[in-house]
């Protein structure tokens, strides 16, 4: 599985480079968006403190008491592409608790992901904050795109899941407002 993702990004990549679109022409051809997460043993989440589009800083570790969704990506990937409208939806779904969305783009400029993102149906409105240089990616040990982390509100990682999400499934949803009952 790992290496298919890996071939797709290359390929993804490879496709960028020669001038031609990296999403497939039918999305009825990629697979469905899975809507679970793995949870795991808690163990206390990396430091993550990166700039958002506007060049406001963020850390995680600010954020402590909140639940938080962490979600790698970047706008060459399909799956990144397609779960992005549903990660938004959860965001608007969970507004008002203590809860908050993080998108951590990697590698790409402001330019890139703010055309990516006007070109979506609804304009994100959590914080997409940027790893340029891949440190964070590489501190959060993340292996492939789209890699999703749940940060309970003592600041572990609780669940996790590599490949495309649908973040406003129920069975989502109700593993987050779980955690905020905690």
């Amino acid at each position: 599985m790992t290496i298919r993702k890996s071939t797709t990004a290359l390929a993804c990549a490879a496709l960028l480079v020669l001038g031609m679109p990296a999403v497939p022409a039918n999305a009825a051809d990629l697979p469905p968006l899975s809507h679970s997460l793995t949870k795991q043993t808690p163990k206390p989440a990396p430091a993550l403190k990166l700039p958002d589009l506007d060049g406001s800083p963020h850390d995680l570790a600010k954020l402590k008491g909140k639940v938080v969704l962490i979600n790698f990506w970047a706008t060459w990937c399909p799956p990144c592409r397609r779960e992005m409208p549903s990660m938004e939806r959860l965001s608007q779904t969970l507004s008002g608790e203590a809860f908050t969305a993080l998108a951590v783009d990697v590698g790409e400029d402001t330019d890139t992901i703010e055309a990516f993102a006007s070109q979506l149906e609804a304009t994100p409105t959590f914080p997409i904050l940027l790893d340029r240089r891949s440190h964070a990616m590489q501190a959060w040990k993340v292996g492939g795109l789209p890699t999703t982390f749940l940060i309970d509100k003592r600041g572990r990682i609780v669940a996790s899941a590599v490949g495309g999400r649908e973040f406003d499934h129920p069975e989502i949803v109700r593993s987050i407002r779980q955690l905020l009952k905690e």
